[in-house]
């Protein structure tokens, strides 16, 4: 059986769309991706890491998406963690969190481009 959805129908879906999508903006780090796992993903843009500070649990994978038209790179302050070959637009940088802690970055390129992760156990 086919059924079409009217336009009023169409206006509340397209309305619980948005609302869930502003939900889900404002909560950042707890985005879910598709099958349910969850997304920990910084944004690099005008010159920012967004969020600036990521919480997440150990094990989980965190990735950078670089999406300025300049390159960037993530570098850790303690060298607690690889870094990133330069990332061009639109290019990703991952890793694994491992131990609990608090682990600050930057962009060797930018240096005033700063970001924290907040390692739980």
């Amino acid at each position: 059986m086919i059924t079409f959805i009217g336009k009023n129908q169409k206006t509340i879906l397209l309305t619980i769309l948005i609302i869930l999508n502003a939900i889900l903006a404002v909560r950042g780090d707890d985005a879910v991706g598709i099958g349910g796992e969850k997304k920990n993903t910084i944004e690099i843009r005008d010159f920012m890491f967004s969020p600036p500070t990521l919480t997440v649990r150990a094990g989980e994978k965190i990735t950078w998406i670089n999406r300025d038209d300049e390159p960037h790179t993530v570098v850790s302050v303690g060298k607690n963690f690889q870094k990133s070959s330069a990332l061009d637009t639109d290019q990703e940088f991952t890793i694994t969190a491992v131990a609990p802690g608090t682990y600050e970055y930057f962009c060797s390129v930018h240096p005033k481009m700063t970001g924290t992760i907040v390692v739980l156990q």
